[in-house]
């Protein structure tokens, strides 16, 4: 079997002693497997490094480090930091849409689904990995244009389904769902700058519901502006 030696870990028995399988064929891996190793490795090293350091930070070697890989590796893999960065950013929008849609799924109407995916949001940009690879890294190492279509990706679909669900007929569901989207990054920035974030975060839960009220008073729904979980108005 023929398996470049960049695939390689600089460690070779690194994932056996994580406790991960060393191979499904007789002890030996499919250089599909090594890929997905070495991918793995460099995803949770670039995470850990970028929302800690900053991508501008970060140099090839160290995050080749921190992965137990080769420098070679990353860019067979990743073509260097910024596609590793991009990775790292595609895995964390889908785990914040993951949680979101989650924690919409047990509400019983539209107007209640749009509270608890509002509360999951804030939730989740309150974890400083991922406020700072999101909405602070995302934007500077990708650009604004490349950011915003892999934020979009990952949640617009979710957004327009929730107003769709709650708007009245005949509303402007898209151009609804790129607004909420925009008022929702801007919420979770306004909360992580504040100096006092429990404040910031009530004052930006108002803020979101007061634009979804207005809505809703069309729809002949509002939605409450109190989160049952926290007693927050």
């Amino acid at each position: 079997m023929n398996v470049s030696p960049t695939d390689l870990p600089a460690t070779p028995d690194a994932t056996v002693s994580e406790g991960r399988p060393a191979a499904s064929t007789g002890g030996r891996r499919t250089q599909a497997e090594r890929n997905a190793t070495t991918r793995a490795a460099l995803v949770e090293a670039g995470r850990a490094l970028f929302s800690t350091k900053g991508f501008a930070e970060v140099a090839n070697d160290e995050l080749a480090r921190a992965a137990g890989v080769t420098r070679g590796a990353l860019y067979h893999q990743y073509d260097g930091k910024a596609g590793l960065f991009a990775a790292v950013l595609e895995a964390v929008e889908a785990e914040v849409v993951d949680r979101v849609a989650r924690a919409m799924e047990g509400a019983e109407d539209p107007a209640a689904r749009l509270v608890a995916g509002l509360d999951a949001y804030l939730d989740a940009c309150a974890d400083p990995t991922i406020h700072r690879i999101t909405l602070v890294e995302g934007p500077a190492a990708l650009g604004w244009s490349a950011w915003r279509e892999v934020g979009h990706r990952h949640g617009l679909g979710l957004v327009e389904q929730a107003v769709a669900a709650y708007a009245p007929a005949g509303a402007p569901v898209e151009a609804l769902a790129h607004v909420l989207m925009g008022a929702l990054g801007e919420a979770a920035l306004f909360v992580a700058a504040a100096a006092d974030p429990a404040a910031a975060r009530q004052e930006a839960h108002r803020a979101v519901i007061g634009l979804l009220q207005g809505l809703g008073r069309e729809s002949g729904g509002e939605p409450s502006t109190t989160d049952g979980r926290s007693g927050r108005t």
